[in-house]
């Protein structure tokens, strides 16, 4: 008789370490994951950007004696959401204006159509170029920063 062994069976598989495909499938579902938060943030820290520029499409049906005055409010808010409180709440006349030209090298607010926010809000009789007016306040608010919603946050 010839000394001969049984058949011996491998091992069994154990579940550590996870085949390579696995750890791809893990990495995938992480970035998706990272991925859909990202961008969920983004979405929310933009939202009052947003609401500003519905707002203000529902401010360019207004005469203009009543536009004056509405966009004053809504670039008033719109500071308040994106900037700390004790940067813009307190300033008025020429020191608002200079606040809002900050993000600009041409001056729009001090200089140009913006000028008008001073007077035009208390005298309704003032003539101003809507058009203008409008388009300078939508590209104010295009370039806010996101804010990190909390209104009037303080650094």
């Amino acid at each position: 008789m010839l000394p001969l062994r049984d058949i011996h069976l491998p091992d069994p598989v154990g579940w550590w370490p996870p085949a390579p495909g696995w750890w791809l499938l893990t990495a995938l579902i992480l970035l998706l994951v990272g991925g859909f938060l990202g961008l969920r943030r983004r979405y929310r820290h933009r939202r009052y950007r947003r609401l500003a520029l519905r707002e203000l499409e529902r401010l360019e049906q207004l005469p203009p004696a009543e536009l004056a005055a509405g966009l004053s409010r809504l670039l008033r808010r719109a500071a308040l959401c994106h900037f700390p409180r004790g940067e813009c709440a307190g300033l008025s006349g020429e020191a608002w204006l200079a606040f809002l030209d900050r993000p600009f090298a041409d001056n729009p607010f001090c200089e140009g159509a913006g000028r008008c926010l001073l007077e035009a809000p208390y005298r309704p009789a003032t003539e101003i170029d809507s058009r203008a007016l409008i388009e300078l306040a939508r590209r104010w608010i295009k370039q806010l920063p996101p804010a990190d919603g909390r209104p009037g946050r303080s650094r």
